[in-house]
């Protein structure tokens, strides 16, 4: 699939999008190191399996809080400034996991985490679509998806290697001390990276004394019925993802008894999928719009989990249908990026991209502990593909209720709308037909 987009971008737009897309790498780095080391912690600290489910609960409320958080603060003091924060938050948080030494404190641990992880997501996908311009902004918003996938294979590739030279019960926490990488794109990010020109835009109005936005505003009742149908497609979305997130790695451990070096020779697969399923999401969203590609991949991937999950599959199969798992998977999560930016005018853009991606993330948490409790009675691969189903078929339902957007001004939604108003989704529309060539 030809990147024919990236030619097309400015120096600013490439540089933002490289921070961006380093930003969700080096945070998913952190994040997956958990899921990779769940059997090292069973052993170790001697944690149950609904205590797992807990602790990725913990992570996913974090997220839910910061995401949240760091967008009303990103509407206040700027997107670049708070992009910043959540990623020495992030570093800071994980290398603190290496020092835990039981259930407890591993839950504040993850908690803390969360935080980072929510803010940096929210913060980050609003930079990346205000700085690209409509024509392109769903292959390149969406693209910036594909460093986690990037992160996702560090760890992978990490993790044979701290197994040969530490023992079990140390190794996990060398790799948790390997958090500190993200601290680095801080200065990366100071001195390249500036402030999105919408955002600036908006922030000289309010000098002049145009009227502030309160960050509540995205509950009015011009905005509800988007930030509903957003933020429960997000928890479907997420709750689906982050049962494969948390249990994938110890579904192929314990129940289909692979190694490490097997394990992770299927993780490749799927991470592989990881990073080309953002870009098939926006290639597709940018021509046909955002709605109908969210409802193809959501169809796909829940009949890609049932079959994965369910069915008595060989290991040729495992592994090719492990490369559609990440795909899929890692479309549905990059569109939301554009999507949700699209939704909201500027004053409260990173507010409500930051509660519909929080929110989602929040309550979509309860999915991975569900099926640490249900893992209790029932076998691992039944209770994994029964809580994902669900959650893809409450964001389908969702998915229904979204307007399109593709092809929205974001200079437009900023400077000739007031606060309280967004584009009409038929205007939206025909202005993505228009932009679309």
């Amino acid at each position: 699939m030809r990147l024919g987009w990236y030619s097309s971008l400015t120096s600013v737009e490439r540089r933002t999008f490289w921070a961006c897309f380093a930003g969700f790498g080096l945070d998913s780095m952190d994040a997956t190191i958990f899921s990779l080391v769940i059997p090292a912690l069973i052993t170790t600290l001697g944690l149950t399996h609904p205590e797992v489910g807990y602790l990725a609960t913990a992570a996913l409320l974090g997220t839910a809080i910061g995401g949240w958080g760091a967008g009303i603060l990103a509407d206040k003091i700027g997107r670049v400034r708070i992009l910043q924060f959540t990623i020495l938050w992030v570093a800071v948080s994980t290398i603190a996991a290496a020092f835990a030494t039981s259930f407890p404190v591993l839950f504040g641990i993850r908690f803390l985490q969360g935080l980072g992880y929510g803010g940096e997501a929210a913060v980050g996908g609003v930079l990346i679509s205000e700085v690209i311009r409509p024509a392109l902004r769903g292959r390149v918003a969406a693209s910036v998806q594909s460093g986690y996938a990037l992160g996702y294979a560090v760890s992978v590739a990490l993790l044979p290697i701290i197994a040969s030279m530490f023992p079990e019960q140390f190794g996990w926490r060398v790799f948790f001390a390997l958090g500190v990488v993200p601290a680095g794109l801080v200065f990366f990010i100071r001195r390249l990276v500036p402030e999105s020109g919408v955002y600036s835009e908006a922030k000289a109005a309010r000098e002049k004394g145009a009227a502030q936005t309160p960050f509540w505003e995205i509950f009015a009742q011009a905005h509800m019925r988007r930030t509903v149908a957003a933020v429960t497609m997000a928890t479907g979305i997420f709750g689906g993802a982050y049962v494969m997130i948390t249990w994938l790695p110890t579904y192929l451990r314990t129940t289909l008894h692979l190694s490490v070096g097997s394990s992770a020779g299927y993780l490749a697969c799927n991470i592989l999928g990881s990073l080309v399923g953002p870009l098939l999401y926006g290639w597709l969203s940018d021509r046909v719009g955002r709605r109908p590609a969210f409802m193809t991949f959501l169809v796909l991937q829940a009949a890609n989990v049932a079959v994965y999950l369910l069915a008595p599959i060989g290991a040729g199969v495992t592994v090719l249908l492990s490369f559609f798992l990440g795909a899929f998977q890692g479309a549905l999560a990059s569109g939301m990026l554009p999507t949700f930016a699209e939704l909201f005018p500027t004053n409260i853009r990173a507010s409500g991209q930051g509660f519909c991606l929080g929110g989602g993330r929040g309550f979509g948490s309860i999915v991975p502990a569900t099926v640490g409790l249900l893992a209790a009675s029932l076998p691992l691969g039944t209770a994994m593909g029964t809580c994902a189903l669900c959650a893809y078929g409450v964001a389908f339902a969702a998915a229904l209720f979204l307007p399109e957007t593709s092809g929205t001004d974001l200079h437009e939604t900023a400077n000739k709308l007031p606060p309280h108003t967004v584009s009409h989704p038929d205007a939206a529309e025909r202005q993505s037909e228009h932009m679309r060539a």
